[in-house]
């Protein structure tokens, strides 16, 4: 048996505390009044197994109602072109995030195998990410290549 399951609407206060462990990462003691917020939203996708959001979980072995791991993904519809598939499906994968205790067990890649499963049952071309220094070594031995096209962002 997977130790891996779909998340639920019951989780999203712990997928909120393992995004936040996340960006904590990136940006130590970063603000956490969003959490509430996002909430409700966050619920109601949760709650929607057949929609374009999904949240893979792994129960955390030592610490009963808590996650230990977190990967999040959409999909997005993007209009095909030159060397694109028609549909324009393509996954976007925004959180992955391992409780600092539940580390170096494989749990984040076995819950970003099976994003990537969900990702191909329904369509997806390819699948976009952004990484962390620390975590493009698990990225790469996935299969994901460096994108060579700049980003850019408006925050609206």
């Amino acid at each position: 048996m997977s130790l891996v399951r779909r998340a639920v609407a019951e989780d999203a206060e712990e997928v909120l505390r393992l995004r936040q462990v996340m960006i904590d990462s990136v940006r130590p003691a970063s603000p956490t009044a969003w959490q509430a917020a996002a909430l409700p939203a966050l619920r109601t996708r949760l709650a929607d197994p057949d929609g374009e959001f999904a949240a893979f979980v792994v129960d955390h072995p030592d610490r009963p109602g808590a996650l230990a791991a977190l990967v999040v993904g959409t999909l997005e519809y993007r209009i095909g072109g030159p060397g694109k598939p028609p549909d324009g499906l393509i996954g976007y994968v925004f959180s992955v995030a391992t409780d600092p205790d539940a580390r170096r067990r494989g749990y984040a890649r076995a819950c970003m195998d099976e994003l990537l499963v969900w990702f191909r049952e329904r369509g997806a071309s390819h699948v976009m990410l952004t990484a962390s220094p620390d975590a493009e070594p698990l990225y790469a031995s996935m299969g994901f290549t460096r994108d060579t096209t700049p980003s850019m962002r408006l925050y609206l």
